[in-house]
């Protein structure tokens, strides 16, 4: 039996465990949980799902989602 982990990359390279799934292109906060959108701001640490791979282990069916950070100018895009 494979226990399914996700975790997402940053781009520094660290990793963090997430309980979910994501996307591709979708907008996640510092900790990997999805922005609702519209934004009401765009002063904020906000990523974007680039790229989504998946390995396995003996034991572990891993999903790695690796994130690009978005600039505040190009939140401007995602406001109301």
């Amino acid at each position: 039996m494979q226990i399914p982990v996700r975790q997402i990359v940053f781009p520094e390279g660290d990793t963090q465990e997430i309980p979910h799934t994501l996307r591709f292109h979708q907008l996640v906060d510092i900790n990997g949980y999805p922005i609702p959108l519209p934004l009401t701001t765009t002063k904020m640490i906000a990523y974007r799902v680039c790229r989504i791979s998946s390995r396995s282990t003996r034991n572990e069916e891993i999903t790695e989602y690796s994130l690009e950070i978005v600039r505040p100018a190009e939140l401007g895009e995602y406001l109301r």
